[in-house]
């Protein structure tokens, strides 16, 4: 088996909301922002390829939003790179079999979505046709009728679209298994971010790769009390964050970065004088 990181559309998002109650004063020393205070995100999607099975972990915001909204969230490019990016490691769309999406916000499941103007036709089908859709059933719920809080951050119809496939698996608290699966992928949940957020734990080459998805965006998210305008419960995302970071730093995890624009994977290191979680060695996926 192998697994690379591939990128999927580039977007900016509001600095002040990515670092929630940290001035900035301070987030400013880690990532530069354009003049309406954005900060440049990249999507990452981490792809575990086997004799078996081709899974990939996200896709990215893609190019569905009409021109208004691409450009309030910096998304430039007008098609979706996460496919081309895949054709150029020899992937095509057809020959995914698992898309696992850690969560339906837009910028995580946008590269399912067909390119502007395709999304405004209500007879439109969730691109990567073969494959299974994985997600949390919570998350599933969650953004059928979502919070007034995070409202914005669900693409209407979405749910639905999955549901209608066919191939929408959806995993409970009791039960987050894929017996296909088992041995290579298994899968986590967390809360702090939005209700049902999956984590991908993968076994590759005597390696544990750990997607962070929204629990960890980037290596300055790591530092525990950093955390996001956009977490549904920062309390209980800083808990669930240090556990997973102690859990990084035992099992010298390699974390996956879902938005860094420089950094997508890294073990952790604890400095026990500070008290501090930071990212160590830099990885970088198979080519």
């Amino acid at each position: 088996m192998d697994w690379s990181i591939v990128e999927g559309n580039r977007q900016k998002m509001d600095g002040g909301a990515m670092f929630g109650n940290a001035p900035k004063a301070l987030w400013s020393r880690w990532h530069d922002c354009d003049s309406e205070n954005r900060i440049d995100l990249l999507c990452h999607c981490l792809v575990v390829r086997t004799e078996g099975f081709t899974a990939i972990m996200d896709t990215g915001v893609g190019a569905f939003m009409d021109p208004k909204y691409a450009s309030r969230f910096g998304v430039e490019q007008s098609e979706n790179v996460l496919l081309s990016n895949l054709a150029a490691k020899g992937i095509a769309e057809s020959d995914v079999d698992y898309v696992i999406l850690s969560h339906l916000h837009f910028d995580h499941v946008g590269g399912i979505l067909p390119d502007w103007p395709g999304i405004e036709s209500e007879d439109w089908s969730p691109l990567f046709p073969n494959a299974k859709y994985v997600l949390a059933e919570r998350q599933w719920e969650r953004a059928q009728d979502p919070h007034p809080r995070d409202r914005a951050s669900y693409t209407p119809g979405v749910p639905e679209k999955l549901m209608e496939t066919g191939r929408l698996v959806l995993l409970r608290d009791d039960d987050p298994l894929i017996p296909e699966l088992d041995g290579i992928i298994s899968f986590e949940f967390s809360d702090g971010h939005t209700p049902g957020l999956l984590h991908a734990i993968v076994q590759a080459d005597g390696e544990t790769l750990f997607f962070a998805s929204d629990m960890i965006s980037g290596p300055a998210w790591v530092h525990c009390p950093i955390v996001t305008g956009y977490d549904r419960n920062p309390e209980l995302m800083i808990d669930e964050k240090r556990q997973v970071l102690e859990r990084a730093v035992a099992g010298n995890w390699i974390v996956i970065y879902d938005h860094d624009p420089v950094v997508a994977a890294s073990r952790i290191v604890f400095d026990e004088s500070k008290g501090k979680f930071s990212a160590g060695e830099i990885v970088k996926g198979t080519e």
